[in-house]
């Protein structure tokens, strides 16, 4: 009987084909593969993207002259490239930002030997603020 039901499907199928002529056949064949290669290729970019280990054009400068890297990166707020570069995300580095890190950055000197270790730190002669210092320590 499942034998009988294919042979009919067949059939009913040629009929139907008998209605197309070669040009809308063409034209279904090519909207099939077209669809089914933008179906492949979205599911190969779905199960890429966690593995990716690489700054998208987002977080890259536009024009170096004007901004610093850390800085464009810091501002864009992005998981995959705070990830990439420091090993975290961003609300942990918000986190250690806020558990004392901070704190600690703006008041404590810097130790050089011609600097008092209980002087006042010069947060404004510093080249670094508290966010980039972290990146910094978290990048190397």
């Amino acid at each position: 009987m499942d034998d009988s039901f294919a042979v009919q499907q067949l059939l009913l199928d040629k009929d139907e084909a008998e209605h197309f002529n070669d040009d809308e056949r063409l034209m279904v064949l090519a909207a099939a593969i077209i669809a089914g290669s933008e179906v492949s290729q979205q599911e190969r970019i779905d199960t890429r993207h966690p593995h990716r280990l690489y700054l998208c054009r987002p977080q890259l400068l536009p024009n170096p002259r004007i901004n610093t890297p850390w800085k464009v990166l810091y501002d864009s707020q992005h998981d995959r490239a705070f990830i990439t570069t420091m090993g975290v995300d961003v609300p942990t580095f918000s986190s250690l930002l806020t558990a004392g890190f901070a704190q600690a950055w703006y008041e404590t000197p810097i130790p050089r030997e011609d600097v008092s270790a209980h002087g006042t730190p010069r947060i404004d002669k510093r080249s670094l603020d508290a966010a980039g210092a972290l990146g910094l320590a978290l990048h190397y």
